[in-house]
C-alpha cells in the first residue's frame, strides 16, 4: 500500500506493510494534521486507535510507525532524544507500519505546527 506525506515544501513517499495497524491507517486516508518534532522524528495525531501489534523499541531510519500511547503516526529519519547511538529510538513502543523512501534529509525542514497531509 503506497502512502504519500506532503507539507507545503516536502513530499515523500512510502509503503505501508500488511499489518492490521497499517490497514486501519490506510482506511482513514487522507489525513491532515499538524506536525510535531522530537529530534529527527516527525509525529502527529491521527484518527486511528490501535492496540500494540508486535510493538517494539527497535526502529530504523526510514521507518513509519504508529505510537499506540498517543494515537500518532511517526516518521523516523535520524536520532531522537532517547537515542543511545546513531539509530532513532521512540519514546515508548511503536507498531512498525511501513517505510519511507528517497532523500530523508528533506524531512529536517518540516517545522513543528506545520500542516502535514497523508494520502
Amino acid at each position: 500500500m503506497k502512502i504519500v506525506f506532503k507539507t507545503s515544501t516536502v513530499t515523500i513517499e512510502g509503503t505501508l506493510n500488511n499489518s492490521q495497524t497499517a490497514k486501519n491507517i490506510h482506511e482513514k486516508l487522507p489525513i491532515a494534521a499538524k506536525a510535531s518534532r522530537w529530534g529527527d522524528e516527525i509525529y502527529f495525531e491521527i484518527p486511528v486507535k490501535c492496540p500494540p501489534e508486535d510493538a517494539t523499541m527497535d526502529v530504523e531510519v526510514g521507518d513509519i510507525a504508529y505510537w499506540p500511547e498517543g494515537a500518532c503516526l511517526c516518521i523516523f529519519f535520524g536520532r531522537t532524544p532517547a537515542s543511545t547511538n546513531d539509530k532513532p529510538r521512540p519514546a515508548s513502543e511503536v507498531n512498525i507500519v511501513g517505510k519511507v523512501s528517497g532523500d530523508l534529509s528533506v524531512l529536517k525542514s518540516v517545522r513543528p505546527g506545520e500542516k502535514i497531509k497523508v494520502e
